[in-house]
Order: C-alpha cells, then sequence, then structure tokens
C-alpha cells in the first residue's frame, strides 16, 4: 500500500489527474463520486470523509459516466474546474481525475478497488453515497466496497441521503434550473448557482440603447431556463450587481442561446476576461417585441426590477463568497 507524506498537503483548488497524484495526497480518506453540482447531498459525503482524517480528496470521473454511455453531452452543474474550486471551498485537500474510457468501464468492481483505491491512491479510508454504483455493469456498492475495504485493510461508509423532504439530487437541481428557479437550486445546492464564461464581442444592440452588455456562451448542454435575472457579477475580485437575459434574442435573430449581462453603474472593457456570474433570481421568461424602443421600455423596467430584488437579498453565503475566480 502507498504510504502518505507525514506533512499536511497543500490544498489544490485544480482536477488533479490520478496519473499525476502527488506523494502527500496518498494514503488517506477517498470520497468517490460523480459529484455534478457538490451540492448538499455531496457534501455530506465529502464532510464525512473530512471527518475521519487528511489528507481527504474527492474521486471523480471525466468525462461524466452518463455522457460517456450515452454519447450525448448533459447538462453539466459544475465543469471539472469549477468542481474542484467547490470541493476545495467545502475543505477537501484535492479532486483527483479518473479518465472514464472504454477500460475503466470494462474493469470490475474489485479490479477499480486493487488498482485504483489501493496501488495508486493507497487509501486508508473511502466514503460514496447511499446511491454510488461502481465498476463494470454497475455491480459494485457500498457492500461490496465493504468487503473488499477489510480484505485489502481500509475502512469504508456508505453515507445515508441527504434530504429537505425528498433525496437532494442533480436532477432536481437541473429540473429547478429548467423551471427558473433558480432560489429552490440554490437551497440544494447549498449556495448560488453560478456560471463562469469568457466575454466576447456582440452585435453591440445593448449599447444602442444605453445598455452594454457583457456578452458570454454558456455550455450548449446548459439546460438553464431561457429569460431574464437578477445577477451579481464577479469583476477584478468585486461583487457588483446586474440585469441578465438568456436565450436566444427572438427580437432579433433567434440565434445561439447567449447570456447577456448588464453590470450596474460598470464602465471598464470586460472583453476577453472570464466572468463569474451567480444568478439570484428569476423576473420573466424571455419574448419577443416590436422593436428596440419597446424593448428598451421593458429593459428599464427590467432594471429596476433587479435592482429592487438585489437590495432586500441575503449576503453571499461563504461558499459562494470563496469561489473567487
Amino acid at each position: 500500500m502507498v504510504t502518505g507524506a507525514a506533512h499536511p498537503p497543500r490544498r489544490s483548488d485544480a482536477p488533479l489527474p490520478l496519473a499525476d497524484l502527488p506523494a502527500e495526497l496518498t494514503g488517506g480518506v477517498v470520497a468517490i463520486g460523480n459529484f455534478d453540482g457538490v451540492h448538499r447531498g455531496h457534501q455530506t459525503v465529502l464532510n464525512a470523509a473530512i471527518a475521519r482524517g487528511r489528507p481527504a480528496v474527492g474521486l471523480t470521473f471525466e468525462p461524466h459516466p452518463r455522457a460517456f454511455f450515452s454519447k450525448a453531452p448533459i447538462f453539466r452543474l459544475t465543469p471539472p474546474e469549477e468542481k474542484a474550486r467547490v470541493m476545495a471551498a467545502v475543505g477537501l485537500d484535492a479532486m483527483v481525475v479518473v479518465p472514464f474510457d472504454e477500460a475503466l468501464a470494462r474493469q470490475s468492481a474489485e479490479d477499480f478497488v486493487a488498482h485504483v483505491l489501493v496501488e495508486q491512491m493507497g487509501a486508508s479510508a473511502v466514503v460514496v453515497g447511499h446511491d454510488f454504483k461502481f465498476g463494470a455493469r454497475r455491480r459494485g456498492d457500498g457492500d461490496l466496497l465493504a468487503r473488499e475495504g477489510g480484505r485489502h485493510g481500509f475502512a469504508t461508509e456508505t453515507v445515508a441521503p441527504c434530504s429537505d423532504g425528498g433525496v437532494i439530487s442533480s436532477t432536481r437541481i437541473r429540473e429547478h434550473l429548467a423551471a427558473g428557479d433558480v432560489t429552490a437550486a440554490a437551497r440544494l445546492l447549498g449556495r448560488r448557482y453560478a456560471v463562469t464564461a469568457e466575454v466576447r464581442h456582440g452585435e453591440k444592440r445593448g449599447r444602442e440603447m444605453g445598455y452594454p452588455t457583457a456578452n458570454q456562451a454558456l455550455d450548449p448542454a446548459s439546460g438553464l431556463r431561457h429569460g431574464i435575472y437578477a445577477v451579481r457579477v464577479l469583476i477584478d475580485g468585486e461583487w457588483r450587481d446586474g440585469v441578465a437575459s438568456y436565450g436566444r434574442r427572438p427580437t432579433f435573430d433567434n440565434g445561439a442561446p447567449l447570456l447577456e449581462t448588464y453590470v450596474f453603474d460598470y464602465s471598464g472593457d470586460l472583453y476577453g476576461k472570464a466572468l463569474r456570474v451567480v444568478f439570484e433570481r428569476y423576473q420573466r421568461p424571455e419574448v419577443a417585441f416590436r422593436g428596440m424602443e419597446e424593448l428598451k421600455v421593458q429593459i428599464d423596467r427590467d432594471a429596476d426590477e433587479a435592482r429592487a430584488a438585489l437590495a432586500n437579498l441575503a449576503p453571499l453565503s461563504d461558499v459562494d463568497a470563496a469561489l473567487n475566480f
């Protein structure tokens, strides 16, 4: 079994390939899962791992196994870079990534334990959620893991589901976001739903109406409801209020979905910056107007409504505030 370093590891907020795992992160506690969203249910698993000692690492898979088997993109709540940062924010020492490919899909649960958890990671303990399955034909579960732990000499723990009246899951969060209910999604996530993407040049129509926007193309698989949102935007380490439209711009072109954010009382150049946008409240659906004058009148209303809503919202949580990237 691999032995971990004697000194506490330096916490990493970037995804680490399993093949590049440093010695200081071996010999510790491993929490395994897809962890898409790193929501409150996932955090009970991660916290159980942290409580068992250090180093505590999250072991996850890329691409998402469901996307691998379906050969189709899925609405990811947290891309790998953000998932690693959220894990660091909640206290893990690192997020380790296993490539999910044909070889891994064919590997038995017992071989996964022997080759990954024991030989490569030297796990002293392994923590999983109640519904975690692994290995070929998804034959591995908490019971098999416990048997293999006894054979190889590591402790195991299967964490009970986290519930708010229903089991907290990534699927439920996606359903809330598809309905535009970012408030309900935030309750399950344990933080506000947010996206980070580079600001690109657009058609400058917002500027013509007195509302210059930062335009961002989100993941094409995003299932966020199209419409108008009150948002907070992180610019150069400072959170600013704004109003955003996500959708196809039916007044003009019905093009590819685009997030267009007007940041209140800001006049700097944002082109080329990776901007983080936090969705605070859904205001209305996206609709077509008869022209720019009618649209501008509605944007005036949207901006006023967003300002009022943001003035009365609670401050960002510790996890939200820690994700300043």
